[in-house]
């Protein structure tokens, strides 16, 4: 049996568009439909799917359903396919699948099985992108924004930039410095081709940590630019390593995301760590 899990308020797609492609999955035989109802519903769907011998989970939401999902699946033979609807795709688009239903829906179905690495931070799974800064800020903001969609996170980054202000960080036990923004990337991009770490492979049991210092405006916009051009390597503000384990230090109740989720710090201490070939997905 084949297991559904939607998210369908994911993205800015109209209802009548999202109803259109509930039909078209409820006519595919040996299959059920199960919709996510409030935040971390994906996860016990995952589960119910597990415990009812489902042959595979597809997935049809944004990065954040993909990682509730997921998170359940880690060291599991259950396959995972992904019919991305989301704002930002980060995971989907890295992994080549298509951005029109139809498409995706086919390769999810007939697709390949492919093991790829996770991560945790302080023990909680990730799979595209994690970090503290600006894209933390960003994704806050997004959060509280009524609408969604690509033009209108453009529109939350530009304004964020207007008020964001660097964070302190604390690297291997090393001075405190300050930083625009500090990313942990499994995936090359945050989302809608947007490459924070265009080199990134997410099947060679490393991670890249992706440090970008104190911008002014001009360098902001070239720093924006770059993301999309997948140059951004070549920013003299930014500086990308390779780690399987990286741990370091920050403030108790900044924000920080996940695939992101904009969440709050809990804790001072963080420590990311690679789970290679850890999760099968449908590509």
């Amino acid at each position: 049996m084949i297991f559904f899990i939607i998210n369908i308020k994911s993205g800015s797609k109209s209802t009548s568009n999202k109803a259109q492609l509930i039909q078209k999955l409820d006519k595919i035989e040996n299959s059920s439909l199960h919709f996510t109802e409030f935040s971390g519903h994906g996860s016990e769907l995952a589960k119910l799917a597990i415990s009812q011998q489902a042959t595979k989970i597809i997935v049809v939401g944004g990065d954040g359903t993909i990682n509730e999902v997921a998170s359940e699946l880690i060291h599991t033979n259950m396959p995972l396919g992904i019919i991305p609807i989301g704002s930002g795709n980060g995971l989907a688009r890295h992994l080549n699948i298509p951005m029109d239903f139809k498409s995706a829906l086919n390769k999810a179905l007939q697709g390949e099985n492919r093991l790829i690495d996770s991560l945790t931070w302080n023990e909680k799974p990730f799979f595209c992108t994690a970090g503290i800064g600006f894209d933390a800020y960003v994704a806050e903001a997004f959060s509280k924004n009524q609408h969604r969609g690509f033009l209108n996170y453009i529109k939350t980054t530009l304004k964020s930039s207007l008020k964001y202000v660097p964070i302190p960080v604390e690297i291997n036990n090393q001075k405190t410095e300050y930083v625009f923004s500090l990313s942990i990337a499994n995936a090359n991009q945050f989302g809608n081709n947007a490459y924070i770490s265009p080199l990134s492979n997410i099947q060679d049991a490393l991670f890249e940590v992706v440090k970008i210092s104190p911008l002014h405006f001009i360098e902001k916009a070239q720093l924006g630019i770059r993301l999309f051009l997948k140059t951004i390597l070549s920013h003299p503000k930014v500086v990308v390593k390779s780690f399987s384990i990286f741990e370091f230090s920050i403030k108790k109740g900044i924000c920080y995301h996940i695939d992101g989720e904009s969440l709050i710090s809990e804790c001072n201490q963080v420590k990311i760590k690679i789970i290679p070939k850890s999760l099968i997905v449908v590509n």
